[in-house]
């Protein structure tokens, strides 16, 4: 396979998956926000800003951060390139670069979407309607996920998508838990209570974990047990464990087809490594914040290390 095809192949992946999170970020914001409790149209969001990593260009669009800022600069802002039109826009510019390696379903699932997003506006989608809306832009993933998934060739072009799934997944789930964790931990005599449990449920609903979640843990609904669900254990989709697993998968699945080994390998066979090696109180020891942190700029390197491999010539 053209190195140019993989890469397409890889960031068109990445950018669908990211925009799915950028949607369930907003979801976060919006059901934290809409506490009795809550600090107002501010710490939520400024939380939600910085864990999508669109603070300065919020400030430098719009200045004070609201709650209809927030949601148009996270979903519509063209100049905001994690935005989710921007992500559907490349992922789409992608597409129909190699629109020859797609089968019909895969591109008729990303285009749809892209035709429909950019008809609406960010005033048509405020209030009560904004969860409705996250949900279908959610949905659009889903459906292309499935269509690659039902109609792809395990090749090797399925292994770069693949891998853009997950290397986007493992980096948005450790956010959505630093966003509740570090951004909006509560004052002490919160912890534990009603604002707490609510905003710990919040990361299940944002992460579309709550009723696996509930199955596992019997509705158990401790921060401990959230953490390592949505960290350790490999049976959750969504876990920093199970996306690890699948990236190594696939990365195995290219060294076969090969016969090379690259760096990105090794770096994925460490960073599994950690997973399968730490338990939450050694995490919770270490601070939560911190181990998502690193494992974020670890997932990084390995990215890096996979366009290193394969489409800047090993």
């Amino acid at each position: 396979m053209l190195s140019r095809t993989a890469e397409n192949l890889y960031w068109m992946t990445r950018y669908v998956e990211r925009a799915e999170n950028m949607a369930r970020l907003v979801e976060m914001g919006a059901r934290m926000s809409a506490l009795p409790t809550s600090t107002g149209h501010r710490t939520e969001w400024e939380s939600v800003l910085s864990a999508a990593s669109a603070a300065d260009s919020h400030a430098e669009s719009y200045g004070e951060i609201t709650r209809e800022s927030a949601v148009e600069h996270i979903l519509f802002d063209l100049k905001n390139p994690s935005s989710v039109i921007s992500c559907f826009a490349a992922a789409r510019h992608n597409a129909r670069a190699m629109r020859t390696a797609l089968t019909t379903e895969a591109w008729e699932a990303i285009n749809d979407a892209w035709i429909k997003l950019r008809r609406v506006r960010a005033e048509e989608v405020q209030g009560e309607r904004l969860i409705d809306f996250l949900g279908w832009i959610k949905s659009r993933g889903a459906l292309f996920r499935g269509a690659l998934d039902s109609t792809s060739l395990r090749d090797e072009g399925y292994d770069f998508m693949r891998l853009g799934f997950f290397v986007e997944r493992v980096n948005n789930t450790a956010r959505i838990l630093d966003v509740k964790y570090y951004l909006l931990l509560p004052a002490t005599e919160q912890v534990g209570g009603g604002v707490d449990h609510y905003q710990w449920t919040t990361v299940l609903r944002a992460t579309s974990s709550l009723r696996s979640y509930h199955w596992v843990y019997r509705g158990e609904y401790r921060p401990a047990y959230i953490a390592d669900f949505l960290i350790l254990n490999k049976l959750s989709p969504r876990s920093l464990a199970h996306c690890y697993e699948m990236i190594l998968q696939h990365l195995d699945s290219l060294e076969r087809k090969h016969g090379r080994r690259f760096a990105c390998h090794d770096l994925a066979s460490i960073s599994f490594g950690r997973l399968n090696g730490w338990t939450m109180e050694d995490i919770f020891q270490e601070g939560l914040h911190e181990f998502l942190s690193d494992f974020i700029s670890r997932t990084n390197e390995v990215s890096a290390a996979i366009a290193d491999a394969y489409w800047y010539g090993g």
